[in-house]
């Protein structure tokens, strides 16, 4: 007679263990991220984000071994990241990203953070990396959209995607932290307008 074959007390410790920590690193997060918004990366302390988590140091630490390694974490889910446009032109692709871009950078979260980084960059080689990491996601979407679009015969084949990038994202960034004036329908359409004029020697 076949015997019954007896429970493992281990079985599922690890699902258990996975799932904890999981939970445990998304309250961080969330701390770390609101942590963020308010003092941006000037005020930003692994101390601080453990008593707000209620999660201790050593916890934070295992899974995150610098605080820029956590602010960089933090940064990501900020980032509200948007997909690659294919409406099946470059104006279409184009515009859509500026508008996503334009959504992006008047969040609040963004608003108040994104300028904290630059100003780390300047002394502290960790937050430099982070800085051209955030802007490299940004300019290697235009690019495929560009790259797409000569692809289509709608831009030269020796078009300066890098260049084509600059003049994108440069009016948006400029707007928003420098004149601080507000966007539009008619903003967007415009920086759409010129990059493309621009890339195209049409200007």
């Amino acid at each position: 007679m076949p015997t019954q074959r007896q429970a493992d007390p281990s079985a599922g410790t690890g699902s258990r263990i996975d799932a904890r920590t999981q939970r445990s690193r998304a309250t961080v997060l969330a701390a770390a991220t609101d942590l963020l918004e308010s003092t941006g990366v000037g005020g930003f302390s692994v101390d601080e984000v453990a008593r707000r988590s209620g999660v201790a140091k050593t916890t934070i630490y295992r899974h995150w071994p610098t605080r820029e390694a956590l602010v960089l974490d933090a940064c990501a889910g900020l980032d509200d990241r948007y997909d690659l446009p294919d409406t099946g032109t470059l104006h279409g692709d184009l515009r859509t990203f500026v508008a996503d871009l334009v959504r992006m950078v008047e969040q609040a979260g963004w608003a108040a953070v994104l300028p904290s980084i630059v100003d780390a960059a300047e002394r502290n080689a960790a937050f430099a990396d982070m800085h051209a990491q955030i802007q490299k996601g940004h300019a290697s979407l235009v690019s495929q959209i560009a790259e797409r679009a000569i692809g289509r015969g709608e831009l030269p084949a020796e078009t300066d995607t890098a260049l084509l990038a600059s003049t994108v994202l440069g009016p948006v960034f400029y707007r928003r932290w420098f004149s601080r004036e507000p966007f539009d329908a008619a903003f967007i359409d415009a920086v759409t307008t010129r990059a493309i004029r621009g890339a195209q020697g049409s200007d």
